[in-house]
C-alpha cells in the first residue's frame, strides 16, 4: 500500500528519476513551457516551484542551491535573469498544467506546463 507516499515514480529507478525531473526543469526553465505527458507534468510542478521559491531569496545560498538542484548554467541564468522578475509578486503557483487531447500513437494524456506570467 502506498499510505503516506506522496511523488510517481514514473516507472524509472530513483537517479533515473531523478535525472528526469532535472532534464525537465531545464528545459521548462530555457523554454518557460514545454509539452510532455500528464503525469510527468504533475510530477515536476512541485519540483520546480521549489526552486523558484528558494531562487526568491536571490541570496548567494540561494544561488548555490538552486544551481545544485537543476545543474545547468544556461537554465540557472535564465532562472535569475528572466523567470524572477515575472514571478516576483507572486506568492506561489508559478506553473500552470493545461490538459490536451491524448497521443495518437499510445493514448498517453498530454499536457503543457508552462510558467505563469
Amino acid at each position: 500500500m502506498r499510505h503516506h507516499k506522496k511523488g510517481k515514480k514514473l516507472g524509472r529507478e530513483r537517479n533515473q528519476r531523478k535525472a528526469l525531473l532535472k532534464a525537465l526543469a531545464v528545459a521548462l526553465l530555457n523554454n518557460k513551457a514545454i509539452k510532455t505527458t500528464e503525469t510527468k507534468a504533475k510530477a515536476l510542478r512541485p519540483f520546480v516551484e521549489k526552486v523558484i521559491t528558494t531562487a526568491k531569496k536571490n541570496d548567494l545560498s540561494a544561488k548555490r542551491l538552486t544551481a545544485a538542484a537543476i545543474g545547468n548554467g544556461k537554465a540557472h541564468e535564465n532562472l535569475f535573469k528572466v523567470i524572477l522578475p515575472m514571478v516576483v509578486d507572486r506568492k506561489g503557483g508559478y506553473t500552470r498544467i493545461i490538459k490536451l487531447p491524448r497521443r495518437l500513437t499510445d493514448g498517453s494524456p498530454m499536457a503543457i506546463i508552462e510558467i505563469v506570467q
